[in-house]
């Protein structure tokens, strides 16, 4: 299993430096930063923009190839992902927005996938009962609320329940108050911000593994190892519970460990929404501002979140059916 994650990490490795740096020329391709400095008051001249726009290694006056084995040996020598167009620093932008993506996405990933495998595992066992019937009905209801209505209507009725009890409980934009010191107050003024945004994440997307764990627990419940086990004389939920539920877990563990790069690259509309400064927003303002090494820098972070994703779904799939053996 060693050597073989050894083989399979090796092989991530030189897929994501040759996606990272075709990446890098597209971005050139596609990206000007020299359209920043367009329209200003007085105007800047071609070679004053390259004058500001060389330090950062960023001026199209300088040959791609040139620019390209700078930023490549920063990467190699000094880890330096290299910096916009106005002198923010990649490395210290993403080192702080990767993490507030993840306070804000993990929670809300553990409970969308508990609920969604929770309810799958009583709907399927019930079949075209009347909670099926119900849980089906609220998961097509819930899935097809654009993220953006869902998030407004918590934000109405969090700014009611405020005005109802006179007080400040939730808080509709923002991560955190700098303001708040010590360790419990901060805490909880932590979870006063993250509340809402969590519940819409929730709310919109539990369904779609709710829906998977049904369908794949469902296959499984009329396989023969499960008919054979209910003869034997265990019940049905035994046998769910033992043997159909553990081989349906397989591709929702697979789904659940490949989302690991939507949980530090954030929900671009939600952060919006809820004014939560992580790699969603970063990614479109880096778009928005033809900032090309950010662009590059949180494509190549997502392709090694990818990398772990892929990894860790090798080693669920070994762990839950012990029948696979990697050769």
């Amino acid at each position: 299993m060693i050597k073989y994650l050894l083989r399979r990490t090796v092989s991530w490795l030189l897929l994501i430096f040759v996606a990272t740096n075709v990446t890098y020329f597209l971005a050139w391709g596609f990206l000007d930063p020299r359209s920043n400095y367009v329209g200003r008051r007085p105007p800047l001249s071609y070679d004053q923009i390259s004058a500001m726009l060389e330090p950062h290694n960023l001026s199209d006056a300088v040959p791609l190839a040139e620019r390209w084995w700078t930023w490549l040996t920063g990467i190699f020598l000094r880890w330096d992902w290299g910096v916009s167009a106005v002198g923010d620093s990649v490395n210290d932008q993403i080192a702080y927005r990767m993490w507030v993506s993840a306070e804000l996405m993990l929670g809300a990933t553990i409970i969308m996938t508990v609920l969604g495998i929770g309810l799958g595992v009583y709907t399927a066992s019930r079949q075209y009962k009347l909670a099926d019937r119900i849980g089906q009905a609220t998961s097509i209801i819930t899935m097809n609320i654009p993220i953006i209505v869902a998030a407004l209507a918590i934000v109405i009725i969090a700014i009611d329940i405020n005005q109802a009890v006179g007080t400040r409980i939730f808080y509709v934009t923002g991560s955190a108050n700098p303001e708040i010191t010590g360790f419990f107050p901060a805490l909880i003024d932590v979870l006063q911000h993250l509340i809402l945004p969590t519940l819409a994440l929730v709310l919109t997307g539990y369904a779609a593994t709710h829906f998977l764990q049904r369908s794949l627990l469902l296959d499984n419940i009329n396989a023969d190892y499960v008919r054979t086990a209910r003869a034997k004389g265990l019940t049905k939920q035994q046998a769910i519970r033992k043997h159909a539920l553990r081989t349906s877990l397989i591709p929702v563990a697979t789904q659940v460990a490949f989302s690991i790069p939507a949980i530090f690259t954030g929900a671009i509309l939600t952060e919006s929404i809820f004014g939560w400064n992580g790699m969603g927003r970063y990614f479109i303002t880096t778009i928005a501002t033809n900032d090309v090494h950010g662009v590059v820098a949180v494509a190549a972070f997502g392709a090694v979140l990818t990398a772990i994703g892929a990894l860790l779904a090798d080693i669920a799939v070994v762990i839950l059916d012990p029948r696979v053996r990697v050769s």
